[in-house]
């Protein structure tokens, strides 16, 4: 299986980050001044790229860490 077709390990917890932080998408995308689309992309794990930009912004809106918000799970031998 080459590379592209090879699902990522990278889980995002946006729906966590905003649920403890009483925060709609709608919020965090005005907040952090990206588009309301492409915030669903990221909180379903569908996302092949991030753009540090947006990560900073979303980031900074939601105070807090790239560490809080991804995560990259182990891999698994099989």
């Amino acid at each position: 299986m080459d590379e592209a077709e090879r699902p990522h390990r990278v889980t995002c917890h946006l729906d966590d980050l905003l649920a403890q932080r009483g925060m709609t998408l709608t919020q965090l995308a005005e907040r952090a001044g990206v588009t309301v689309v492409n915030l669903p992309v990221l909180k379903n794990d569908r996302a092949r790229a991030v753009r540090f930009s947006t990560l900073t912004a979303v980031c900074d809106a939601l105070d807090c860490q790239p560490g809080d918000l991804l995560s990259v799970t182990a891999v698994r031998d099989g």
